[in-house]
């Protein structure tokens, strides 16, 4: 019989409340995961340290995941809360190389809310889901006071197939191995910080909201022994670097002129002082392969639409530390650390 620990191990003298920080991708957000969730529910499933974890079942062998959407706006330039919720979960299966097949969906609403705008949302919901090619399988609807939910919550669960032997997994990230991006970052939380606080650029930037499936399945689909396979949302790259270092125990080396960034996303980025690095992104990934598939990699990448921009951004350098070090323009190395929270909270 499991015993319990009354003591909480979060320092309550440091934090005797939960911080909006303690959700944005952060060392708070990692900390709370690690210390709390991770310590009390211990498991081998849970250490896989991945988007979505694998399951066998019998001979079939799946991916699991669940997530939950709390964006403010609920619309925003290039997507709402429902195409977020589907893309997201989506985008979390890719991750393990699966093919996503079916989601659940949970909807949590306050009471007051618009009937259009919730029309609206599952319409959005329903667009994604089909041009994911998944299905809604089950769900469930709670209504709350007036004032308690903030228009709407939505919580997706979502089941893929593996259908490939590719050990893709933070913890076989080797050596000599090479990341690439499949596009340019920060749009998704310039594009909501923009809708939330009213600014105007001299151009609309609208969220990379998208789903990943197809173009993860191109790359595993031309023979390429992918190691390992990461979103990009909240912490944005930086943090997915640093989470990666800390998960393979390997030292990573990024070039900064060859990380693509939008010129209306870094002027606005110049403008609110933040740095693209943590800035969340929703339709963005890289993919870390041996320097002998990178050129194929990158070449299949650049073949779909959603990974015309793609990139190769640095590697896997052998090394007795966790780190990330990042190359500047101007030829200067500096470490890029993980922030403790996030720039821009609720952007998911």
């Amino acid at each position: 019989m499991k015993e319990f620990n009354l003591q909480c191990p979060i320092p309550i003298s440091d934090y005797p409340r939960v911080l909006l920080a303690h959700g944005g991708g952060g060392k708070l957000m990692h900390n709370l995961i690690e210390k709390m969730f991770s310590a009390a529910f211990s498991n081998d499933i849970l250490q896989q340290d991945h988007d979505s974890v694998q399951i066998q079942i019998d001979s079939a062998k799946i991916a699991y995941t669940t997530d939950s959407y709390v964006v403010k706006p609920i619309f925003f330039p290039g997507g709402d809360i429902g195409s977020l919720a589907v893309n997201g979960t989506v985008n979390d299966l890719s991750m393990s190389g699966a093919v996503p097949k079916y989601l659940s969906l949970g909807l949590i609403i306050e009471e007051g809310f618009a009937m259009n705008h919730l029309w609206l949302v599952v319409q959005s919901i329903a667009l994604a889901a089909g041009a994911a090619g998944v299905k809604i399988a089950t769900g469930d609807t709670k209504v709350v006071d007036k004032g308690k939910g903030d228009g709407i919550f939505i919580n997706t669960s979502g089941i893929g197939l593996i259908e490939h032997n590719l050990n893709i997994s933070p913890k076989n990230i080797q050596n000599g191995d090479v990341i690439i991006i499949n596009g340019d970052i920060g749009r998704h939380g310039i594009a909501i910080m923009a809708e939330r606080e009213g600014l105007e650029f001299e151009h609309t930037i609208e969220s990379d909201c998208a789903p990943l499936n197809e173009i993860v399945q191109n790359i595993i689909n031309a023979g390429i022994d992918v190691h390992c396979l990461r979103d990009l949302t909240r912490g944005g790259l930086s943090s997915t670097l640093n989470e990666l270092a800390s998960s393979s125990l390997k030292e990573i080396i990024i070039d900064e002129i060859s990380v693509p960034v939008h010129e209306d996303v870094r002027g606005a980025c110049e403008i609110l002082g933040f740095d693209p690095m943590y800035v969340a992104n929703e339709g963005k990934f890289i993919a870390i392969v041996p320097a002998k598939d990178a050129a194929k990699c990158l070449e299949v990448m650049i073949a779909h639409q959603y990974g015309a921009d793609s990139s190769i951004i640095g590697r896997i350098n052998s090394a007795d530390e966790a780190i990330v070090k990042l190359k500047s323009r101007i030829g200067t190395m500096r470490i890029l650390d993980m922030l403790s929270g996030e720039q821009l909270p609720r952007i998911c």
